[in-house]
């Protein structure tokens, strides 16, 4: 663990208090909505995206892939990884995977899992 004083410049105490404080709030409904609700497909929306980035500086975070992509490109490659560790996710939570309706499922479905 690095103390205040051993930080990098770039990295101020305000700035890393500000990240611990305000993190990024899980809305579904309205304007500032930064996640879908399980029934649009359960997953963070652009605005999330850019909102988590911002408080994150260096974060590669992207949306999901969830159009038509070339095989072997980079985004196939994500959309592939990503089902593979959801896979994983609906063997250790049955009852998620059991249930048409979780948000791991939506998730899946949406990424073409």
């Amino acid at each position: 663990m690095l103390w205040a004083s051993e930080l990098p410049i770039r990295y101020s105490r305000k700035k890393m208090a500000t990240r611990k404080d305000n993190p990024i709030p899980k809305t579904t409904r309205g304007k500032s909505a930064n996640y879908l609700p399980t029934k649009s497909g359960a997953g963070m929306t652009a605005k999330g995206v850019a909102a988590y980035r911002k408080a994150n500086p260096g974060s590669k975070l992207k949306t999901a892939v969830t159009g038509k992509v070339k095989a072997g490109s980079a985004d196939a490659k994500r959309r592939k990884s990503f089902c593979a560790r959801s896979a994983g996710q609906m063997a250790n939570f049955p009852t998620a995977a059991a249930d048409p309706n979780s948000r791991l499922r939506q998730a899946r479905k949406r990424w073409k899992c």
